[in-house]
């Protein structure tokens, strides 16, 4: 692609400084001088399925920037993400780690922070690859989603924010989206909760009735005082789950520039747009120095919330329409680093936090989740390669190859190490590192992958593990755990958000699955002794690799506990006097 001005200079001179940065390459470190350090911009996409791409295989859904970016860049295609769900992908994703060395993984329950007034996120003491580029002279931005966390002990702490991790600028949702923040769809935090407490109230309002009557009616000796304090206690019980439960939207559907609530609660139909622009406008104000910008995409996640002018144009109902949304925003910002002259002094990477969230589905809308390919499984899976299984494209003109394809094991936590390398950085080195850099990788002056084994959790549960054997070119997975679906024979775990992790919901396989997924990597044809000789050899293997992964994990205080996950509302961001908070962009009255 051409561009203009020092951007095109910049790419005729770099050529031989390239060609030694190679030779170098085998020296162990890439030695990124500041001439050469790169733009970096980062776009991540929300439950977007491996096969919603057509760069990917998907010959029915418009995609034609994305799969642009792919043609003029390295696509992996065994790219993968550190957990199947937002919070802690996107934990592992920023400090290159596995989201359990940080507590951003959970034993059982909830696996997702709920609530902006929630304590728990990504602890202060962990170094994201901003902080790092920051410290490296970097600007800094992340415009879109955060779902790490807000604050701690008071509203304005901010122990979780951007802000303290490394981001100069942050504008977005400090959440993520649900259906809760869309008045039309029906709940999601929490639904089968506050189903239950719904009930509740109802059950004791019937028998407060019933003693109010009886003892008006003189049917039942109960004093008058007795039936004004059960009342009293109904009405408690039901404002303490009401004032929170009763207004998510306000709560958790908020934007944020920076430390401010700017619009509470969000309007939705505008958010998307109003993303593009700060998106375009970062570009702009900072080309004249490196940057580094994380856009954490709102789709492909429900509620879906679509532009008019997209409804109705896909193959594939709402959900294909906000894809092909999706790619109209990729499109429309790659064009902001041509038109700024920066498209060859960038490196972009597009991808998705896991895979496509099969359970999700209405009885009038049909389908809103998207699709995995030929994998098996989906969001919340900790182990079936849908639920893993991610896009992952880089683009670097008269750096990378354009058009080339990886075929080894990657990970969302390669991004870290890469991006740190990159930028002329340190990675940390004291604690546990799980990333790799792809920097020999996407340059090819490396044929495999630094991964020989990854570990796939479900929460705090190791579902599976994988074993890249690079003598023999085969790729093992072994599944020690795996859900159950429902109904029985199904692929997913309808009825339910997500499958569970443990428990009732999973089957433990002893011995455990073998696929070689060389050859299968649906995942359909589980191996045994009697069809694969190396059965045996291939478990042990893997289970000793297992257990030397287990002696590196070190205890940490865990941020998904019930302590962290409640609602505080001390803690709830607020524009405006708490709890009649509400806001427009202009920081004026709401109208709603």
């Amino acid at each position: 692609m051409a561009t203009r001005g020092p951007a095109s200079s910049a790419a005729r001179n770099r050529g031989p400084a390239l060609a030694a940065l190679c030779l170098l390459l085998g020296t162990g470190r890439f030695p990124a001088a500041d001439a050469l350090r790169p733009n970096v911009l980062l776009i991540m996409a929300d439950d977007l399925g491996i096969g919603d791409l057509g760069c990917y295989g998907n010959s029915t859904l418009r995609t034609p920037n994305i799969d642009r970016l792919a043609a003029e860049g390295v696509r992996l295609t065994q790219h993968l993400a550190a957990a199947p769900l937002c919070t802690p992908s996107r934990a592992a994703f920023l400090t290159g780690r596995l989201a359990l060395r940080s507590g951003m993984e959970a034993n059982d329950g909830y696996r997702a922070l709920q609530w902006n007034g929630g304590s728990g996120g990504l602890p202060e003491n962990e170094t994201t690859f901003a902080r790092i580029l920051q410290q490296q002279g970097y600007a800094t931005g992340l415009i879109g989603k955060w779902h790490q966390g807000v604050s701690c002990q008071s509203r304005r702490d901010h122990c979780h924010h951007p802000l303290r991790h490394g981001f100069e600028y942050f504008y977005g949702m400090p959440f993520t989206l649900v259906n809760d923040c869309h008045p039309g769809r029906p709940p999601e935090v929490d639904a089968a909760l506050r189903a239950r407490l719904w009930r509740h109230t109802q059950w004791l309002a019937l028998g407060v009735l019933t003693l109010a009557a009886g003892q008006a009616w003189g049917l039942l000796s109960v004093p008058r005082g007795a039936v004004l304090g059960a009342a009293g206690l109904l009405v408690l019980f039901f404002g303490s789950w009401y004032a929170s439960f009763g207004f998510v939207r306000r709560w958790n559907c908020l934007l944020m520039r920076n430390g401010d609530v700017v619009e509470q609660p969000m309007v939705l139909e505008r958010t998307a747009g109003r993303l593009l622009r700060e998106a375009v406008s970062y570009i702009e104000r900072n080309k004249h120095q490196p940057f580094l910008l994380f856009v954490s995409l709102l789709h492909v996640h429900i509620p879906l919330v679509t532009r008019r002018e997209f409804l109705g144009k896909s193959r594939h109902g709402l959900y294909g329409d906000n894809v092909e949304e999706m790619d109209w925003l990729v499109g429309k910002i790659l064009e902001a680093l041509e038109e700024n002259g920066l498209t060859n002094t960038t490196l972009t990477y597009f991808t998705s936090d896991h895979g496509g969230h099969l359970e999700a589905g209405d009885e009038a809308l049909g389908q809103l989740g998207g699709w995995n390919g030929v994998y098996r499984g989906g969001k919340g899976m900790g182990g079936w390669e849908g639920g893993i299984r991610v896009p992952g494209i880089f683009r670097w003109p008269g750096v990378l190859p354009a058009g080339r394809e990886i075929h080894e094991p990657t990970s969302l936590m390669d991004v870290f190490p890469t991006v740190v390398e990159l930028g002329g950085g340190e990675t940390p080195q004291d604690r546990v590192i799980d990333g790799r850099s792809l920097v020999p990788l996407l340059l090819g002056a490396a044929e495999h992958s630094a991964h020989e084994f990854l570990f796939h959790y479900c929460g705090r549960h190791l579902h599976a593990a994988r074993w890249h054997d690079q003598d023999s070119g085969r790729l093992w997975k072994v599944h020690y755990m795996t859900p159950r679906f429902h109904p029985e024979g199904a692929g997913a775990c309808h009825g339910h958000g997500v499958c569970p992790c443990s428990g009732d919901g999973v089957t433990q396989h002893s011995p455990p699955l073998l696929f070689d997924l060389s050859s299968d990597p649906s995942e359909a044809r589980p191996l045994s002794p009697d069809s694969e000789p190396l059965f045996h050899a291939v478990v042990a293997r893997v289970g000793a690799a297992v257990e030397e992964h287990r002696a590196t994990l070190t205890p940490v205080p865990s941020q998904f506990s019930l302590s962290h996950i409640l609602w505080k509302p001390w803690l709830q961001p607020c524009c405006g006097t708490f709890p009649f908070c509400s806001c427009t962009q202009d920081g004026g009255p709401s109208e709603k």
